[in-house]
């Protein structure tokens, strides 16, 4: 009788583990409900474009009014019942599995995408930040339609065609920021290497035990401010003061 060693046992149990939370994440959700879900997602990229015409101190104001009630509606709703309900009746065809489990205080999506957006414009510059929370947006949208309908190939936690779909949107979204703000070239180049890591990033979330919501857009935006200090000066002037005076 074949024995298994115990590296082989751990190994096929951190397996089991991953399929069962990428199972947990996914399942009771339909496709039509998925694609409500992300409509409203879609909503939130009215966060870059709104921020590429005011300033940071702004930004930050307008977005910390909007999360403290959802972050304070995500932790109400586990002591008060009634608001749990109300929830659940509301949204509940639409929210994750995870998001739903009274036995785990986890953020729904939204206050993710908000909390990271906040992230976003604390910490990167703000065509860095515009840059990469677009990528969020559009590309996770992308990614996940494509993904659930035509995902055939299995790519860490995702599927390829998913991942590509991320890929392929993500650079569209570097082109047109770009086209929009006359961004040098190397802003297109960093932003698709970028945007190329946090489709890698966003197949890998449940892996990594991160949102993708959160993931994403850090990910990205981390990667393009550490590329941005290997160009020229002057370049790297130009492309930090893109929509500074928008």
């Amino acid at each position: 009788m074949k024995q298994t060693s115990p590296n082989a046992a751990s190994l096929q149990a951190e397996s089991n583990e991953a399929h069962q939370e990428k199972g947990d994440r996914t399942k009771n959700i339909s496709y039509t409900q998925e694609i409500l879900r992300k409509m409203i997602h879609l909503c939130s990229l009215s966060i870059p474009i709104i921020y590429s015409y005011i300033d940071r101190t702004t930004a930050l104001i307008l977005l910390s009014c909007i999360f403290i009630p959802f972050f304070g509606g995500d932790i109400a709703r586990r002591f008060i019942p009634a608001l749990n309900r109300l929830v659940h009746r509301f949204f509940g065809g639409m929210m994750r599995p995870h998001e739903l489990d009274e036995k785990r205080f986890l953020l729904n999506g939204a206050t993710y995408v908000l909390l990271s957006a906040l992230l976003c414009v604390i910490v990167f510059p703000k065509v860095i930040a515009i840059t990469a929370f677009s990528i969020l947006i559009v590309s996770d949208i992308s990614s996940a339609l494509i993904g659930r309908k035509f995902g055939k190939t299995p790519f860490f936690d995702k599927s390829l065609q998913g991942t590509m779909a991320f890929w392929i949107t993500a650079w569209g979204v570097v082109g047109v920021i770009a086209s929009l703000a006359h961004a040098p070239l190397e802003y297109v180049l960093i932003g698709s290497v970028a945007a190329f890591f946090g489709g890698i990033v966003e197949a890998a979330s449940t892996r990594l035990k991160m949102d993708d919501n959160f993931s994403i857009p850090l990910s990205v935006g981390c990667l393009m401010w550490l590329l941005v200090f290997g160009i020229d000066a002057g370049v790297r002037e130009q492309i930090l003061s893109l929509f500074v005076n928008g």
